[in-house]
Order: structure tokens, then C-alpha cells, then sequence
């Protein structure tokens, strides 16, 4: 066994206090980061719902979606035009009131949309019918407010509107009568918020831009790029949904391709 003088037992313990240290303050500074981590998603209350390597949690026919790049990508070829516009579906519940974001791109030719508060339609495979956030890559439609196979378009790119009811909602195709030129007659423009093609010039061609939906109550928001682009009070009791399906949309229409990314959700 070999033996220590007083100055070598002395520089081993000083040595070992500073080793302890620094293990404490490692520890200490990697408890501070994860916490700082675990406080700012706390905070904003937002839960990522597509993990950005599988579908897992979504519904869908592959056919069409698949992850690229860490992207959730809805792609038509001319090898696989559809018939019926076609979803992939978010399986973790039906949100009521809500807030999404999410980031999306989308190629010129393609056309697009977050369907929210919507019904699965039993006859066709992958849709829904409901409200939708609309995209599209000439930027005609983005940011309006369009329900699909129902009510069609309830407000424009830059209307504030309130959605009533049509006279005789009981009578025998009358929500088909109370669509023209594609849009539900029963509606009130109150207010405006912006020139359509005022607010089309914040909203970026072929490039990432970010949604934000505030869905509370029967109130019904848009945001594009952080600008309000539609806003609908919906009163219409007879046809209006408070809860239901979330999912995205690929088009009927030439090829195309539409990728999402960063698919975040916060219930309310």
C-alpha cells in the first residue's frame, strides 16, 4: 500500500472538492436548461401533433401524403389524379375550441386546406366536410373561409362576417339553393379587414408561410403570416359545428404539391 504525505492527502481532497463542484454545477445548469425547456411549453401551451419523421397519429391514403424532409407532404401525380378531394386526418381527438399553427408551402398549380370542426363522410374514402382554412398556390383563395361540401365560401379574404340562417332550413335541398356562385347567401358583411389583394401581397408565393387558427365559440379566425385574413361569427344554429375532425387537404385539379411542417396545437 503506498503511502501519502500530509501536502499529497491535502492536494487529493482539494482536488476532489473541485471535481464535486463542477459535477454539482453541471448538474445544476443542465436541471436549469431542461427546466427553462419545460416552463416555455408550459407557457405557450401549444403540443406538437405531427412528429416530423412518420404519420403516426394520422390517417390517410398513401397514395398521396408521406414525410419528406421532415415535412408532412400531399402530392398528386399525373399518375394518381383523384376523383374526390382527399384528406389525411389527425386521430388524436375532435377539438372544439382550439388554437393551430402550422407553416405551409405550396406549388403554384396546387390547391389546399386545414379542415377543422369537420364530419368524415361515411360514402367517400379520406374526406371530410366542414370548415376549412383555404390554401392555394395563386393565392386566390388563401385565407378565406370555405366549408367544404356544405355551406361553401362564408367569408372572403378581408371580410369580417356573420353567417344566419336561410329561411325554411328544413325544406328538402334547400342548403344546395342557398349556395350561389359558390357561396352561402345567408351572411352579413359587417366589417372589413383589408383589400383582398392588399392582403394577398403578405402572403409569400412558393414559399413557407405560417397559419394560425383561433376557432373559440362560434367565433372563427384566420391568420396568415400574423395577418387576420377572415373572420366569421357563424349563428347559423342548424348547420354550424362546434367540434370535430382536424385534418389537410390535396385537391382535385392537375398535379400538385402542398407541404406542411410544424403542426402545432393548443385546446382552449
Amino acid at each position: 500500500m503506498k503511502a501519502y504525505n500530509i501536502k499529497q492527502v491535502i492536494g487529493i481532497l482539494l482536488m476532489s472538492v473541485v471535481m464535486f463542484q463542477a459535477c454539482k454545477e453541471s448538474k445544476k445548469e443542465e436541471k436549469v436548461t431542461k427546466g427553462t425547456k419545460d416552463t416555455s411549453a408550459d407557457q405557450d401551451g401549444f403540443v406538437s401533433i405531427f412528429d416530423g419523421e412518420t404519420l403516426d397519429g394520422w390517417e390517410g391514403d398513401s397514395n398521396y401524403w408521406s414525410v419528406k424532409n421532415g415535412n408532412l407532404v400531399g402530392e398528386v401525380t399525373p399518375e394518381t389524379l383523384l376523383d374526390n378531394n382527399t384528406f389525411i386526418v389527425w386521430q388524436g381527438g375532435q377539438p372544439s375550441d382550439f388554437e393551430l399553427k402550422l407553416e405551409f408551402k405550396i406549388a403554384e398549380a396546387g390547391n389546399s386546406g386545414i379542415n377543422y370542426r369537420s364530419d368524415k363522410i361515411d360514402t367517400i374514402p379520406h374526406a371530410l366536410r366542414g370548415y376549412q382554412a383555404d390554401i392555394d398556390g395563386k393565392i386566390r383563395y388563401t385565407g378565406q373561409n370555405y366549408e367544404e361540401k356544405k355551406r361553401a365560401t362564408l367569408a372572403y379574404r378581408g371580410e369580417k362576417v356573420i353567417i344566419n340562417t336561410q329561411d325554411n332550413p328544413n325544406e328538402e335541398g334547400s342548403l344546395r339553393a342557398n349556395v350561389q356562385r359558390n357561396c352561402w347567401q345567408s351572411r352579413e358583411v359587417v366589417d372589413s379587414l383589408g383589400e383582398s389583394d392588399s392582403l394577398k401581397t403578405k402572403i409569400k408565393f412558393e414559399d413557407w408561410n405560417e397559419v394560425h387558427l383561433v376557432i373559440k365559440g362560434n367565433r372563427l379566425q384566420h391568420y396568415v403570416n400574423g395577418v387576420l385574413m377572415s373572420d366569421v361569427t357563424d349563428e347559423d344554429e342548424v348547420n354550424r359545428k362546434s367540434s370535430g375532425h382536424l385534418g389537410v387537404q390535396v385537391h382535385v385539379g392537375p398535379p400538385m404539391k402542398v407541404e406542411y411542417r410544424n403542426i402545432r396545437l393548443k385546446e382552449l
